[in-house]
């Protein structure tokens, strides 16, 4: 997979599930929800997103049952059983205790105590007083929900022909990178997938990576990748001859622009929508190899300016969302800048982003608008909620 644009042939999404159901007004902040989602509904309008996407010919792998199948391999069940159970949280016997009952159990079940944790509760009854199940509340988590899940782009992103394993910065995010390690090591559609970079590595995120064009990554580094995740990342796909440039580009740590991707995101093969207070701040550090193992920094310059160098062409276009700062504000926080490019000029958009769709249309980009109330209340678009494990070549 060499760019953003390039026609989708496939993809990772993970339809909500009982994780979303887990969440109260006492821990949605903790779990970095806005709000708590109508769960009926949010999993309704993620059917209507796939079913967009089947209708364009674009394969949807689900990640709950790629979960399943992967945890068929007894290695991964092993495994699975480990990420699952925390002993610093647990204490030694009843974290071997959930560990007993966990090899027990069949992959489904084990799936869903990954995804949708377990609280004390559900624990199974063990012989013994327990302090910690004593101490804690019967609803507190012994193994944490992962209602971030939905967000598949965030926890991998593939350049060219290898899968990168985020290094997940929120503690509520962190335990998804062994849920996608499990996937992409055992389930047979990945079985021969390299890795582009390791999930223990320093802080980054997929909703920060971003294909420019074949060769050249833009690194968002801000809220939840670091200076150091970018620059780690950069010297493995030069070392792996799978990028010649990559541009980090500091963005604000706040909410509202947590990725890059929540700034802007590609609509054509020489097109960004972008948030219009960050098209002129906007900045990059131009990173590249220096042949001897080493690499070179150099800037920083208007990040529009560092994209078309790096992409070799006169210009890139923006498309702005929307020239009123109160409506632009608005949709930028509804993410309207977060779009799913089919092909070079197709994308997926929330239908809320009124103006927005309208200057996408405009200026020549289709709009596939789906609805998103309920998917929205975790701060996510269709990019966000979309892994593409393979495109055809731009």
């Amino acid at each position: 997979m060499d760019s953003e644009v390039g026609p989708l042939r496939a993809v990772l999404l993970h339809r909500p599930g009982n994780e979303l159901k887990r969440l109260t007004p006492r821990n949605n902040d903790q779990l970095l929800f806005d709000s708590i989602p109508w769960v009926d509904r949010a999993q309704a309008e993620h059917d209507a997103f796939a079913d967009v996407l089947r209708g364009r010919d674009v394969e949807v792998l689900l990640l709950a049952d790629a979960l399943r199948t992967a945890l068929e391999d007894v290695r991964a069940h092993a495994a699975g059983v480990h990420a699952a159970v925390d002993d610093r949280r647990l204490g030694g016997d009843l974290a071997d205790s959930l560990r007993s009952h966990l090899s027990g159990v069949d992959a489904a079940g084990l799936a869903e105590v990954l995804m949708a944790g377990m609280t004390f509760e559900e624990l199974p009854s063990s012989e013994g007083a327990s302090l910690v199940r004593m101490m804690n509340h019967p609803h507190d988590f012994a193994v944490d929900p992962l209602p971030n899940l939905l967000f598949t782009r965030d926890s991998s992103a593939w350049i060219a022909d290898r899968v990168a394993i985020s290094s997940l910065t929120m503690p509520a995010r962190r335990r998804e990178t062994a849920v996608l390690d499990l996937i992409y090591a055992y389930h047979p559609y990945f079985r021969h997938a390299a890795r582009a970079y390791g999930a223990h590595s320093a802080p980054i995120e997929g909703g920060d990576v971003m294909l420019l064009a074949p060769g050249v990554l833009a690194i968002g580094v801000g809220e939840r990748t670091t200076a150091a995740g970018a620059e780690s990342l950069a010297r493995s796909v030069f070392a792996d001859g799978i990028a010649h440039t990559v541009l980090a580009v500091p963005i604000e740590q706040s909410r509202a622009t947590m990725h890059l991707d929540t700034v802007c995101t590609m609509v054509d093969a020489d097109a960004v929508v972008m948030y219009p207070l960050a098209r002129d701040s906007l900045t990059a550090f131009t990173l590249r190899p220096t042949g001897d193992g080493g690499v070179k920094v150099a800037g920083p310059a208007p990040f529009l300016i560092a994209a078309a160098e790096a992409m070799e062409i006169d210009r890139l276009r923006v498309i702005d969302t929307g020239l009123d700062p109160v409506t632009a504000e608005r949709e930028q926080w509804d993410d309207g800048n977060n779009t799913l490019a089919l092909a070079p000029g197709v994308v997926v958009g929330y239908e809320r982003n009124v103006e927005t769709n309208e200057r996408l249309e405009a200026a020549g980009i289709e709009v596939l608008p789906i609805t998103g109330s309920e998917l929205g209340s975790g701060r996510g678009g269709p990019r966000c909620m979309s892994c593409p494990v393979r495109r055809d070549p731009l």
